[in-house]
């Protein structure tokens, strides 16, 4: 099993669901930058269970314990040892699911590549181990804040409620004013009222994610393989409930002619500028020091508060109920989850130009 993310910077997660906790160890941090503790809680907070009434109601602490790595405040280049424990499980509410496959989960394949799997929550699979995902993005966002760079990803649609796509025309300074993590606040109103009258029928809705890195410096990714947006959309895709990925311009470029679509370099007071950004920032592989953006789709989550046909580990027809307490929307808790896992990529792609080109 694949735990270890990364090339130089590296994060290996570890835990369950319903385990005593889940935790991480970062590798490749650079010593002696300043770990801003509250910094990495608040990223956690922003993904934890409970926040608000489109969410689940599941109470977690989410507590971050940092085991080692961080001295007086630094990082000392040390591996970098943490742990969130849980304290919130009803594992009975999964006792009806032991012996029964649920409907688009990993139930199924899980066991017929293990031999075995943890009913409570999904275990190994299930969402909870994100956490150690934004534990580790908090610090790259720490390291890329020196640098510079920022990352920022909000919602951009829900079911068929979408907002203007391009980015440059919206205020982000939204994005945490309202609980879908929207920054059209008049459409993020919407969407909060659709996931409501979902959550209330027991079903799910899915939807969008843009993310927007700002400040990347030019050369990040290769040109063959490791390409940057390849990284990007490897990482993206290893989020539970993704389904797509799309960079720049992405699928709405299919109808533009290749004349359309280029973007025209300029001098712009002695510095090599593009007119346009429909590459996404990022160009044979490599970034080119335009803002750099994507969107992530998100599928409705399969965990539905209503019956459904499916079959038990012996293969008998039968129908299941699911009990518990679970997200009818995932977008507003992945939110972090995407920006925590871009600004691994990008800090992973830095260390790597910077080792390459010493």
């Amino acid at each position: 099993m694949r735990n270890s993310f990364g090339n130089i910077f590296t994060v290996t997660t570890f835990g369950e669901s319903h385990g005593a906790g889940v935790g991480g160890v970062i590798d490749g941090f650079p010593a002696g930058i300043d770990i801003d503790l509250d910094f990495i809680q608040s990223e956690l907070d922003r993904r934890k269970p409970g926040q608000s009434k489109i969410t689940t109601g599941r109470q977690e602490g989410d507590k971050v314990e940092i085991l080692s790595g961080v001295f007086e405040g630094k990082s000392t280049g040390c591996p970098i040892g943490f742990l969130v424990r849980n304290t919130n499980q009803h594992s009975n509410d999964y006792e009806n699911v032991r012996n029964v496959f649920r409907p688009s989960h990993a139930d199924y394949t899980y066991t017929q590549k293990y031999g075995l799997r943890d009913h409570r929550g999904g275990g190994r699979s299930s969402a909870r181990e994100t956490i150690s995902r934004c534990v580790g993005g908090a610090f790259a966002k720490i390291a890329l804040r020196q640098l510079g760079i920022s990352v920022t990803a909000y919602t951009s649609q829900v079911g068929n409620i979408a907002i203007e796509r391009d980015y440059s025309k919206l205020n982000l300074d939204n994005i945490e004013k309202n609980n879908v993590r929207c920054p059209d606040l008049d459409k993020a109103k919407e969407m909060e009222n659709l996931i409501l009258a979902v959550k209330e029928d027991g079903d799910t809705i899915g939807g969008i994610i843009t993310c927007v890195i700002k400040g990347c410096p030019v050369g990040l990714g290769e040109p063959a393989f490791g390409k940057l947006h390849a990284e990007l959309g490897a990482a993206m895709l290893g989020i539970n409930a993704v389904k797509g990925f799309e960079y720049g311009e992405g699928f709405d470029g299919v109808g533009q002619r290749g004349s359309e679509q280029n973007d025209i370099f300029f001098n712009d007071n002695g510095k090599i500028n593009t007119r346009t950004n429909h590459s996404g920032g990022i160009q044979g592989g490599i970034s080119n020091g335009q803002d750099i953006y994507f969107r992530v789709l998100f599928k409705p989550v399969a965990t539905q508060l209503r019956e459904q046909a499916t079959v038990d580990k012996d293969g008998n027809d039968t129908v299941l109920e699911v009990k518990g307490r679970h997200d009818p929307c995932v977008l507003p808790r992945a939110v972090p989850v995407v920006e925590a896992m871009a600004a691994m990529v990008i800090l992973d792609n830095y260390l790597l130009n910077k080792t390459v080109h010493l």
